[in-house]
């Protein structure tokens, strides 16, 4: 299991910039850097928005789960069963 985390990804992505900032890159190590930044800019999206999930599935649990004011969840979350089983 991977052991980075969200301060690692800052300094990766501060090393892409870098990377990007170097006037002596040129042509095709240029295309190939920004071919790089693409594919880690879209890797790091994924990795906030992981966390920004995680995040608000804590926040949910600490309203609707463990605050005994709230006996139901919210509707749009609620799953009813519309029918009967049938054997």
């Amino acid at each position: 299991m991977p052991r980075n985390t969200l301060g690692d990804l800052n300094n990766h992505l501060f090393e892409q910039l870098e990377r990007l900032n170097d006037e002596s890159i040129k042509g095709d190590d240029l295309r190939e850097e920004i071919a790089r930044a693409k594919a880690v800019t879209s890797i790091a999206s994924q990795i906030i928005a992981n966390g920004t999930l995680v995040i608000k599935a804590e926040e949910f649990k600490q309203e609707y789960i463990l605050d005994p004011k709230h006996k139901k969840l919210p509707p749009m979350l609620r799953a009813e069963f519309l029918g009967e089983l049938e054997d």
